[in-house]
Protein backbone atom coordinates (compact mmCIF):
# COMPACT_ATOMS: atom_id res chain seq x y z
CA UNK A 1 0.00 0.00 0.00
CA UNK A 2 1.18 3.33 -0.81
CA UNK A 3 2.63 5.12 1.94
CA UNK A 4 0.15 8.46 1.61
CA UNK A 5 -2.92 6.14 1.72
CA UNK A 6 -5.24 5.70 4.91
CA UNK A 7 -7.31 2.42 5.41
CA UNK A 8 -10.46 3.19 4.67
CA UNK A 9 -13.14 1.30 6.58
CA UNK A 10 -15.97 3.27 5.95
CA UNK A 11 -19.43 1.16 5.10
CA UNK A 12 -19.75 3.30 1.82
CA UNK A 13 -18.87 4.86 -0.26
CA UNK A 14 -15.46 2.30 0.33
CA UNK A 15 -12.54 1.61 -0.60
CA UNK A 16 -11.23 0.56 -4.10
CA UNK A 17 -8.79 -1.85 -5.58
CA UNK A 18 -5.60 0.45 -5.26
CA UNK A 19 -4.65 -1.08 -8.92
CA UNK A 20 -7.85 -0.01 -9.72
CA UNK A 21 -7.17 3.44 -8.88
CA UNK A 22 -3.60 3.72 -10.23
CA UNK A 23 -4.98 1.89 -13.65
CA UNK A 24 -7.94 4.76 -13.91
CA UNK A 25 -5.43 7.62 -13.01
CA UNK A 26 -3.19 6.60 -15.75
CA UNK A 27 -6.02 6.49 -18.04
CA UNK A 28 -7.42 10.04 -17.15
CA UNK A 29 -6.43 11.56 -19.78
CA UNK A 30 -5.81 9.53 -22.40
CA UNK A 31 -8.47 5.98 -22.40
CA UNK A 32 -6.52 3.59 -24.42
CA UNK A 33 -5.09 6.39 -27.42
CA UNK A 34 -8.45 7.34 -27.55
CA UNK A 35 -7.65 11.50 -26.81
CA UNK A 36 -10.35 11.45 -24.50
CA UNK A 37 -11.59 10.00 -20.31
CA UNK A 38 -13.99 7.76 -20.16
CA UNK A 39 -16.09 10.76 -18.71
CA UNK A 40 -15.98 12.69 -22.23
CA UNK A 41 -16.63 9.90 -24.06
CA UNK A 42 -19.90 8.54 -26.02
CA UNK A 43 -21.69 6.33 -23.93
CA UNK A 44 -22.65 4.95 -27.49
CA UNK A 45 -18.65 4.23 -28.40
CA UNK A 46 -17.39 0.98 -29.17
CA UNK A 47 -19.10 -3.19 -12.95
CA UNK A 48 -29.40 -9.69 14.87
CA UNK A 49 -31.18 -11.06 11.65
CA UNK A 50 -34.13 -13.38 13.20
CA UNK A 51 -35.04 -17.48 12.11
CA UNK A 52 -36.70 -17.06 8.98
CA UNK A 53 -37.48 -20.65 7.76
CA UNK A 54 -41.52 -19.89 9.00
CA UNK A 55 -41.98 -16.44 7.97
CA UNK A 56 -45.56 -15.22 8.21
CA UNK A 57 -45.61 -14.66 4.27
CA UNK A 58 -49.35 -13.38 3.29
CA UNK A 59 -50.81 -15.64 0.62
CA UNK A 60 -51.84 -12.28 -1.37
CA UNK A 61 -47.94 -11.33 -1.24
CA UNK A 62 -46.57 -10.36 -4.80
CA UNK A 63 -42.65 -11.20 -3.68
CA UNK A 64 -40.59 -11.28 -0.32
CA UNK A 65 -38.06 -8.73 -0.06
CA UNK A 66 -34.42 -9.07 2.18
CA UNK A 67 -31.83 -6.63 2.54
CA UNK A 68 -29.22 -9.18 2.30
CA UNK A 69 -26.64 -8.31 4.54
CA UNK A 70 -27.52 -5.17 7.01
CA UNK A 71 -24.48 -2.61 7.06
CA UNK A 72 -25.82 -0.59 10.14
CA UNK A 73 -25.69 -4.21 12.65
CA UNK A 74 -23.48 -6.18 10.62
CA UNK A 75 -25.68 -9.15 9.90
CA UNK A 76 -26.20 -11.47 7.12
CA UNK A 77 -28.61 -13.93 5.44
CA UNK A 78 -26.68 -16.89 5.22
CA UNK A 79 -29.40 -18.99 4.77
CA UNK A 80 -32.04 -17.34 2.46
CA UNK A 81 -35.64 -17.11 3.75
CA UNK A 82 -38.41 -19.58 3.09
CA UNK A 83 -40.75 -17.11 0.96
CA UNK A 84 -43.39 -20.13 0.61
CA UNK A 85 -43.06 -20.35 -2.86
CA UNK A 86 -43.07 -16.15 -3.51
CA UNK A 87 -40.70 -14.29 -5.50
CA UNK A 88 -37.40 -13.35 -3.57
CA UNK A 89 -36.30 -9.84 -4.12
CA UNK A 90 -32.71 -9.07 -2.47
CA UNK A 91 -30.97 -5.43 -2.15
CA UNK A 92 -27.45 -7.25 -2.14
CA UNK A 93 -25.46 -3.31 -2.14
CA UNK A 94 -23.14 -4.34 1.02
CA UNK A 95 -22.48 -8.21 -0.22
CA UNK A 96 -21.94 -7.66 -3.82
CA UNK A 97 -19.45 -10.08 -5.60
CA UNK A 98 -18.03 -10.81 -2.14
CA UNK A 99 -19.08 -14.76 -2.44
CA UNK A 100 -20.94 -17.01 -4.72
CA UNK A 101 -24.15 -16.84 -5.74
CA UNK A 102 -27.08 -18.78 -7.15
CA UNK A 103 -29.20 -16.46 -8.88
CA UNK A 104 -31.74 -18.94 -9.80
CA UNK A 105 -32.88 -18.54 -6.03
CA UNK A 106 -34.20 -15.20 -6.45
CA UNK A 107 -36.87 -13.26 -8.78
CA UNK A 108 -34.75 -10.35 -8.67
CA UNK A 109 -31.05 -9.03 -7.60
CA UNK A 110 -30.37 -5.61 -6.86
CA UNK A 111 -27.29 -3.96 -5.67
CA UNK A 112 -25.14 -0.23 -5.48
CA UNK A 113 -22.41 -0.82 -6.53
CA UNK A 114 -20.41 1.90 -4.08
CA UNK A 115 -19.35 -0.84 -1.73
CA UNK A 116 -17.25 -3.55 -3.65
CA UNK A 117 -17.86 -2.59 -6.88
CA UNK A 118 -17.40 0.85 -8.11
CA UNK A 119 -17.89 4.74 -7.69
CA UNK A 120 -21.19 5.56 -5.80
CA UNK A 121 -24.12 6.74 -8.38
CA UNK A 122 -24.63 3.25 -9.96
CA UNK A 123 -27.01 0.26 -9.28
CA UNK A 124 -26.81 -3.58 -11.09
CA UNK A 125 -29.87 -5.36 -11.53
CA UNK A 126 -30.36 -8.68 -12.27
CA UNK A 127 -33.73 -9.70 -13.32
CA UNK A 128 -35.47 -13.27 -14.30
CA UNK A 129 -36.56 -12.91 -17.82
CA UNK A 130 -40.02 -13.04 -17.22
CA UNK A 131 -40.49 -10.40 -14.79
CA UNK A 132 -39.45 -7.93 -17.27
CA UNK A 133 -42.79 -7.37 -18.48
CA UNK A 134 -45.28 -3.95 -19.57
CA UNK A 135 -47.18 -5.39 -16.49
CA UNK A 136 -46.36 -2.62 -13.73
CA UNK A 137 -48.16 -0.33 -11.63
CA UNK A 138 -50.78 2.89 -13.66
CA UNK A 139 -48.78 5.59 -13.64
CA UNK A 140 -44.84 4.20 -13.19
CA UNK A 141 -42.70 6.25 -15.30
CA UNK A 142 -41.18 5.15 -18.22
CA UNK A 143 -37.46 5.72 -16.35
CA UNK A 144 -38.34 3.37 -13.66
CA UNK A 145 -39.79 0.22 -15.82
CA UNK A 146 -37.02 -2.60 -16.19
CA UNK A 147 -38.89 -3.73 -19.62
CA UNK A 148 -37.39 0.17 -20.74
CA UNK A 149 -34.31 -0.28 -19.94
CA UNK A 150 -33.09 -4.24 -20.97
CA UNK A 151 -34.60 -3.45 -24.34
CA UNK A 152 -32.50 -0.49 -24.81
CA UNK A 153 -29.20 -2.47 -23.67
CA UNK A 154 -29.28 -0.21 -20.62
CA UNK A 155 -28.92 2.79 -22.83
CA UNK A 156 -32.46 4.30 -23.02
CA UNK A 157 -30.75 7.61 -21.36
CA UNK A 158 -26.98 8.45 -20.87
CA UNK A 159 -25.73 5.94 -18.08
CA UNK A 160 -22.80 6.66 -15.59
CA UNK A 161 -20.05 6.05 -18.16
CA UNK A 162 -17.32 6.38 -15.70
CA UNK A 163 -18.86 4.07 -13.24
CA UNK A 164 -19.43 1.65 -15.99
CA UNK A 165 -15.22 1.62 -16.50
CA UNK A 166 -14.35 1.40 -12.85
CA UNK A 167 -16.80 -1.57 -12.52
CA UNK A 168 -15.68 -3.22 -15.48
CA UNK A 169 -11.97 -2.98 -13.74
CA UNK A 170 -12.83 -4.46 -10.44
CA UNK A 171 -14.93 -7.25 -12.33
CA UNK A 172 -11.64 -8.18 -14.23
CA UNK A 173 -9.81 -7.61 -10.46
CA UNK A 174 -12.35 -10.61 -9.38
CA UNK A 175 -11.38 -13.10 -12.11
CA UNK A 176 -7.94 -11.98 -12.11
CA UNK A 177 -8.01 -12.59 -7.67
CA UNK A 178 -9.66 -16.17 -8.86
CA UNK A 179 -13.40 -15.75 -9.24
CA UNK A 180 -16.02 -15.28 -6.28
CA UNK A 181 -14.64 -18.72 -4.66
CA UNK A 182 -11.24 -17.28 -3.82
CA UNK A 183 -12.83 -13.89 -3.10
CA UNK A 184 -14.89 -15.68 -0.73
CA UNK A 185 -11.98 -17.32 1.15
CA UNK A 186 -9.99 -14.10 1.05
CA UNK A 187 -13.03 -12.30 3.13
CA UNK A 188 -13.12 -14.88 4.96
CA UNK A 189 -9.59 -15.15 6.13
CA UNK A 190 -9.07 -11.22 6.78
CA UNK A 191 -12.83 -11.11 8.55
CA UNK A 192 -11.44 -13.74 10.36
CA UNK A 193 -8.63 -12.16 12.02
CA UNK A 194 -10.62 -9.38 13.52
CA UNK A 195 -13.72 -11.72 14.78
CA UNK A 196 -10.55 -14.07 16.25
CA UNK A 197 -9.47 -10.77 18.22
CA UNK A 198 -13.36 -9.15 19.08
CA UNK A 199 -13.73 -12.76 20.99
CA UNK A 200 -10.54 -12.38 23.17
CA UNK A 201 -10.27 -8.99 23.81
CA UNK A 202 -11.58 -8.43 27.54
CA UNK A 203 -12.84 -4.36 26.20
CA UNK A 204 -13.58 -4.73 22.90
CA UNK A 205 -16.68 -6.82 21.87
CA UNK A 206 -18.28 -7.73 18.84
CA UNK A 207 -22.13 -7.02 18.52
CA UNK A 208 -23.27 -9.96 16.40
CA UNK A 209 -23.67 -13.67 17.43
CA UNK A 210 -21.07 -15.52 15.45
CA UNK A 211 -23.75 -17.59 13.31
CA UNK A 212 -25.11 -14.10 11.82
CA UNK A 213 -21.89 -12.27 11.26
CA UNK A 214 -21.45 -10.61 8.29
CA UNK A 215 -17.94 -10.79 6.18
CA UNK A 216 -18.27 -7.22 4.64
CA UNK A 217 -18.97 -5.29 8.25
CA UNK A 218 -18.26 -5.68 11.41
CA UNK A 219 -19.58 -3.64 14.42
CA UNK A 220 -17.81 -3.91 17.73
CA UNK A 221 -18.03 -1.77 21.04
CA UNK A 222 -16.74 -1.43 24.25
CA UNK A 223 -19.88 -0.59 26.18
CA UNK A 224 -18.38 2.68 27.31
CA UNK A 225 -19.73 5.83 25.27
CA UNK A 226 -16.33 7.82 26.19
CA UNK A 227 -13.57 5.04 25.91
CA UNK A 228 -15.63 3.92 21.98
CA UNK A 229 -15.07 8.12 21.04
CA UNK A 230 -11.21 7.85 22.20
CA UNK A 231 -11.07 5.12 20.29
CA UNK A 232 -12.22 6.78 16.99
CA UNK A 233 -10.48 10.11 17.59
CA UNK A 234 -6.84 7.70 18.72
CA UNK A 235 -7.59 5.40 15.52
CA UNK A 236 -8.21 8.43 12.86
CA UNK A 237 -5.22 9.17 14.17
CA UNK A 238 -3.24 6.81 13.56
CA UNK A 239 -4.40 6.25 9.70
CA UNK A 240 -7.78 4.02 10.36
CA UNK A 241 -10.74 6.13 8.99
CA UNK A 242 -14.02 5.69 9.33
CA UNK A 243 -14.42 3.59 12.84
CA UNK A 244 -17.30 5.38 13.80
CA UNK A 245 -20.42 2.94 14.23
CA UNK A 246 -23.44 4.53 12.52
CA UNK A 247 -25.24 6.85 14.48
CA UNK A 248 -28.36 4.56 14.76
CA UNK A 249 -26.41 2.56 16.34
CA UNK A 250 -23.07 4.40 18.04
CA UNK A 251 -19.87 2.13 19.01
CA UNK A 252 -17.21 1.41 16.36
CA UNK A 253 -17.77 -0.45 13.07
CA UNK A 254 -14.96 -1.93 10.44
CA UNK A 255 -16.19 -2.34 7.15
CA UNK A 256 -13.59 -4.58 5.42
CA UNK A 257 -15.28 -4.67 1.51
CA UNK A 258 -13.84 -6.91 -1.33
CA UNK A 259 -10.57 -4.09 -1.78
CA UNK A 260 -9.51 -4.28 1.84
CA UNK A 261 -6.49 -5.70 2.27
CA UNK A 262 -5.86 -8.17 4.96
CA UNK A 263 -3.10 -6.27 6.02
CA UNK A 264 -5.59 -3.24 6.86
CA UNK A 265 -7.22 -5.65 9.06
CA UNK A 266 -3.98 -7.13 10.88
CA UNK A 267 -3.13 -3.35 10.86
CA UNK A 268 -6.05 -2.58 13.11
CA UNK A 269 -5.73 -5.58 15.23
CA UNK A 270 -2.17 -4.45 16.26
CA UNK A 271 -3.85 -0.76 16.96
CA UNK A 272 -6.90 -2.24 19.11
CA UNK A 273 -4.34 -4.70 21.11
CA UNK A 274 -1.85 -1.62 21.90
CA UNK A 275 -5.01 0.83 22.38
CA UNK A 276 -6.54 -1.80 25.12
CA UNK A 277 -3.60 -2.31 26.79
CA UNK A 278 -2.63 1.31 27.30
CA UNK A 279 -6.46 1.86 28.64
CA UNK A 280 -7.26 -1.08 30.44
Amino acid sequence: MSEKRIYNFSAGPAVLPESVLEEAAEEMLNYQGCGMSVMEMSHRSKVLIPDCSDLPVSEDADYVYICENNTIYGTKFHTLPNTKGKLLISDVSSCFLSEPVDVSKYGLIYGGVQKNIGPAGMVIVIIREDLITEDVLPGTPTMLTYKTHSEADSLYNTPNSYCIYICGKVFKWIKAMGGLEMMKAHNEKKAKVLYDFLDESQMFRGTVRPEDRSLMNVPFVTGNDELDAKFVKEAKAAGFENLKGHRSVGGMRASIYNAMPIEGVEALVVFMRDFEAQNA
